[in-house]
């Protein structure tokens, strides 16, 4: 009985000191990826949600694309043919849709309604908040600040890293 265990254990132990090689089946996926806009959007994404990895692209606008253009919602990005990809970039260029759904409404400077994409929205909101900053509205104070813009509560968030804030440390 005693000698049944100890060929169980040395069995067992033979079995755990043997490494096990898988062997890893290297398959290449090549997978598309289509330029929209200045965007790269993976091939594998239907075109109503990658249309949404552009910036200043949201769902809503995405769909007025789709409807507009009659590409089905659930067509592959991979699927699109350079016309297509045409088309839908010339739409961006002059968007149809109504005025409550464009992101840059009566510009200050030129007072015309456009919808922005990619880096030119961050340039206008940048040059936005620079000349809040400037002319010390209450909402340039805030961004200065680095403090919340639209009323959020600062007892518990928005809080500098590292920086106590109503207690005092003590001194050494």
């Amino acid at each position: 009985m005693a000698e049944e265990k100890t060929e169980k254990k040395k069995e067992q132990n033979e079995q755990k000191e043997k490494p096990v090689h898988k062997q890893v089946v290297n398959e290449e996926e090549h997978e598309t990826i289509v330029r929209i806009l200045g965007y790269d959007i993976p091939g594998s994404k239907n075109i109503y949600a990658g249309l949404t990895r552009i910036k200043g692209v949201s769902w809503a606008i995405a769909n007025a694309v789709c409807i507009k253009l009659n590409i089905p919602h659930s067509k592959k990005i991979s699927q699109l043919s350079k016309d297509e990809i045409k088309k839908i970039e010339n739409l961006f260029e002059d968007l149809p849709v109504y005025d409550f759904l464009k992101n840059r409404r009566l510009d200050i400077e030129t007072g015309k309604t456009e919808h922005l994409y990619g880096s030119d929205l961050d340039m206008k909101k940048e040059f936005d908040i620079k000349r809040l900053r400037e002319i010390k509205s209450y909402r340039g104070i805030r961004h200065a600040l680095k403090q919340p813009v639209r009323g959020q509560r600062t007892r518990s968030h928005f809080r500098q890293k590292g920086r106590t804030m109503g207690v005092k440390k003590k001194s050494k």
